[in-house]
């Protein structure tokens, strides 16, 4: 670790060249509020449970949002993608199509979120609010908000790539755009911030979730109570979702894959009777490609509490709220 200090340094130095460029290029606006979610910390630590709470909390309050993002993981070479019924994974990203799936917001994917933005608004005028996933590090899009997300993990070691975890360093204090977010029992670093409540909804069969019948075709988990069942699941953290599974009382056999790994064919064999996945995965998985397995997707609830949605009343502009 002590040897890859000065490289950390060096990745520092380049971030921050990286970010004035992108800046002298930032509009004043986009003419609409933007909500920029990320986090600091390489790899998952709940950005896209955050997002999908959030689409939910502005609708509450009377906005209409719409999202861009990345689309990690895409391989359609298009420069912008928009969403629509008929998207799959693989043109879009998991992350993005499970926020659409699940919220039907219009979304449109890019690696410029500032393009994206300026799409969206073309195709959706009556979208008021833009919500930016995993746009922490694109300095091009102006923002109004940014929500930061930590998990369990903290900072980490505190030390920058590649000596340590961190995109960016943690600041000494948050800024007064700045919402702070924990996906974790408490707080893992010294900012102040909102710890989210997190329990597993129950399950779905594979099918039916496909089809938007989640409200009505939900089992609780313990229905499986006392059998052996296989859970995978191909996140930034994989444990935490077999740790959530073992609490609700199920036991499993672990199937740990890589961050948005692929699901075609299915990881796990022909014959396992019964295989518990999370939502982010039953996107790349089709109901005609499991075979005799029966595929339960189990949702997250994720509510963020009533203190950080006062805190994001007060730092949006108030003269863009809905009427």
């Amino acid at each position: 670790m002590h040897a890859l200090r000065p490289l950390a340094v060096l990745f520092q130095g380049l971030a921050a060249l990286h970010r004035q460029s992108q800046l002298r290029q930032r509009p004043a606006s986009v003419g609409r509020p933007v909500i920029v979610v990320g986090n600091l910390v390489v790899g998952g630590a709940g950005k896209t449970p955050t997002v999908i709470a959030l689409i939910e909390l502005l609708r509450r309050d009377g906005w209409r949002p719409g999202v861009v993002s990345r689309g990690y993981g895409r391989t359609n070479e298009a420069a912008l993608v928009e969403l629509d019924e008929h998207s799959e994974a693989s043109d879009c990203g998991d992350e993005p199509l499970l926020i659409h799936r699940r919220t039907g917001a219009p979304v449109v994917v890019g690696r410029d979120r500032l393009a994206g933005a300026r799409h969206l608004l073309e195709r959706h005028p009556q979208v008021d609010v833009i919500v930016s996933d995993d746009g922490l590090q694109h300095h091009r899009l102006p923002r109004d908000v940014e929500v930061v997300v930590f998990d369990g993990r903290g900072a980490g070691n505190g030390l920058t790539l590649p000596a340590g975890p961190l995109r960016q360093p943690v600041p000494d204090s948050a800024a007064p755009h700045m919402l702070v977010v924990y996906n974790a029992a408490e707080p893992s670093t010294p900012l102040p911030g909102h710890v989210v409540r997190r329990q597993l909804a129950g399950a779905v069969a594979l099918g039916p979730w496909w089809k938007g019948q989640q409200p009505q075709a939900v089992h609780p988990l313990s229905d499986w109570a006392g059998r052996r069942v296989l859970a995978a699941a191909g996140t930034g953290d994989p444990e935490r979702f077999f740790r959530m599974l073992e609490e609700a009382g199920l036991t499993i056999d672990r199937l740990p894959l890589p961050d948005h790994a692929r699901l075609t064919p299915p990881p796990w064999p022909t014959d396992t009777p019964d295989v518990f996945i999370t939502e982010k995965d039953a996107v790349k998985l089709r109901p005609e490609a499991v075979g005799a397995t029966r595929v339960w997707v189990v949702a997250l609830d994720f509510a963020l509490p009533p203190a950080f949605a006062q805190a994001l009343r007060q730092r949006l502009p108030r003269t863009a709220h809905p009427a």
